[in-house]
This record gives structure tokens, C-alpha cells and sequence, in this order.
């Protein structure tokens, strides 16, 4: 058993440090940090494009049909058309709340 003892105790196991564990785990959480807000804003700045998308859509379709009717356009008249759906509609009056700019195609 004596023998046993003196062999585990010369036997040096190679591992990582309580404080290299503390270090790896700090520079984990900087970049965290760092990274997350860029992820958001990212997403913001996709989502604001989508809207916008939506947007050209919708006006699009105001001036189609225009030009196939001979009568101004509304989101109304747009959806009872099937040119647009009610989602569409919802996000285009949201993207100009947002914005604060004047809607071209009525509701």
C-alpha cells in the first residue's frame, strides 16, 4: 500500500488550474459581451429592411392597381382585391407609426 502511495504521489497529472479555468472563463464572458448587442442590432437592422421591403410592396400594388381599375388605391380596397394580405397591411401602417412619415396608399 506504502508503494502504492509514493507512485500516485511522484505521478504529476497534467491538467488545467482552478485559475486557468477562471481566466478562459473570464475572456469567454468579454466576448459574450461584446458580441451579444452586435447580434441585436444586427437583427434590428434586418427586421427595419423587411419592413421597408414590405413597404415597396404594398405601394407596388397600390399602383397596380391604379393602372389596372382606373381608382385610387387603399389597403382596404387592397385587400378585398387579394393584392395584398392583412398582415401586409398591418406592417405597412406600422413601418410609418414608426417612422413618423405620411402613408401614400389611405387605409
Amino acid at each position: 500500500m506504502k508503494k502504492f502511495m509514493t507512485k500516485l504521489k511522484k505521478a504529476k497529472v497534467k491538467a488545467f488550474t482552478l485559475v486557468e479555468m477562471l481566466v478562459v472563463l473570464l475572456i469567454i464572458s468579454v466576448l459574450l459581451l461584446l458580441f451579444v448587442p452586435n447580434l441585436t442590432k444586427q437583427k434590428d437592422a434586418v427586421d427595419d429592411k423587411g419592413k421597408a421591403a414590405v413597404v415597396k410592396v404594398v405601394e407596388s400594388q397600390a399602383e397596380l392597381y391604379r393602372l389596372d381599375k382606373n381608382d385610387d388605391a387603399s389597403l382596404s380596397k387592397l385587400q378585398a382585391d387579394s393584392r395584398i394580405t392583412a398582415e401586409q397591411a398591418k406592417a405597412y401602417k406600422d413601418y410609418h407609426a414608426k417612422q413618423k412619415t405620411s402613408q401614400t396608399v389611405a387605409d
